[in-house]
């Protein structure tokens, strides 16, 4: 999973500033198509300068959002605020957003440079005004060289870096991205996710991203909305949605993770201890969770803050042992999957720091999973 985001987020984390005033305010806001209900009673604040992405697999009513953003979409009920002004009755021109579609909507008649310029020209701009930001806007993006290209003349990534262009030279308050980098392959990708990150840098534009790819929010965004069925069931940053998810979906969705339903047989304010018959070892975590003895929760653990070992290290908890079913060499590391004795299968990552070392750990070998006590997160839902 990528590491969290390295610029400095904006104002040290003003989201945690009582005082702070957000740029956003989405309030009560539901969205209905006939009977099916898209957005479900969405509240959120997002503050100026931040990158802010909605995460969520399809269906789960991220973009819809977007739209009603950007004004495409009215909402059933609720309001939305851009910069303290009510949004309800204003149109999508009007309102200081532009927004880049998953498409890219280039008009395949003009060249690069006439797509970038289209909003401006139609602003009526003065023509030098026009081609010195344009200008800037392409040299910013890398696209300066091929200016007089069309867009059947270029690759996706180029393609997506002229979408971009033209969505950030009207200088927006506010950029809306619908699934921006969707089209390219991988390692294109990676590479365009950091120009956007420094693109929104230098420019100081908030940025909201609608994604699917928990990889792309994780590297992007300043803080994650995690969305499911139509509502926002936890916002924070990439760290505190990684390290501390509040429910099973949002630690199941968000990179790979091994969950274990167990019972609270001891809670105390530093320390709980969880009877799991799937791990098939008693999980002891190094804080409370204030919860009623007896309580069903699941333990979320990630893959790489398991150990394998040939021996039983443990000491009656947090080590279960097992027999590795399937090794996946990953290059940078490798995947075990390991059957634990209570039939349970999970899984542990295990980098890989020396080139053709050789693994002491082979297929069907009798082998110990452990775990240190602060790595489990307990779920109560």
């Amino acid at each position: 999973m990528a590491a969290e985001r390295a610029k400095a987020e904006p104002s040290t984390q003003i989201w945690n500033d009582p005082n702070a005033v957000p740029y956003i305010r989405i309030e009560n806001v539901t969205k209905k198509f006939g009977d099916f209900v898209a957005v479900n009673n969405v509240s959120a604040n997002i503050y100026r300068g931040e990158l802010f992405a909605l995460l969520g697999g399809s269906g789960c009513g991220k973009t819809t959002l977007l739209r009603m953003l950007a004004g495409f979409e009215q909402p059933t009920s609720g309001k939305i605020y851009i910069d303290g002004v009510d949004m309800a009755d204003i149109p999508p021109y009007e309102r200081p957003t532009n927004m880049m579609f998953q498409s890219y909507a280039l008009f395949p008649h003009m060249t690069v440079e006439q797509n970038v310029a289209f909003g401006l020209k139609q602003d009526r701009m003065p023509v030098d005004q026009i081609k010195s930001r344009v200008d800037a806007i392409l040299d910013m993006v890398q696209m300066r060289q091929f200016a007089h290209r069309k867009p059947h003349q270029l690759s996706g990534g180029q393609r997506q870096r002229v979408a971009l262009a033209r969505s950030l030279v009207k200088e927006p308050k506010l950029l809306l991205l619908d699934e921006p980098l969707g089209a390219l392959d991988k390692k294109l990708r990676e590479a365009t996710q950091f120009e956007i990150m420094n693109i929104q840098d230098r420019l100081g534009i908030t940025f909201i991203v609608v994604t699917h790819d928990q990889e792309e929010a994780m590297t992007l965004s300043t803080r994650i909305g995690v969305m499911n069925s139509g509502q926002i069931v936890q916002v924070g940053t990439p760290k505190e949605i990684y390290e501390y998810p509040n429910t099973k979906f949002v630690a199941d969705f968000i990179g790979s993770v091994n969950l274990f339903e167990g019972h609270i047989i001891e809670d105390e304010p530093g320390h709980v201890l969880i009877d799991s018959a799937e791990a098939g070892t008693p999980i002891y975590i190094d804080h409370g969770i204030s919860s009623a003895p007896g309580a069903k929760v699941w333990v979320a653990i990630r893959p790489e803050k398991m150990e394998l070992s040939k021996a039983n290290e443990g000491i009656g908890r947090n080590c279960a042992p097992g027999i590795v079913k399937g090794i996946a060499y990953m290059g940078n590391m490798s995947v075990y999957l390991i059957k634990l004795d209570s039939g349970k299968e999970v899984k542990v990552t295990m980098s890989n720091q020396r080139r053709a070392a050789e693994h002491a750990i082979d297929w069907d070998d009798k082998v110990y999973v452990s775990w240190h006590a602060n790595s489990p997160v307990a779920l109560l839902s």
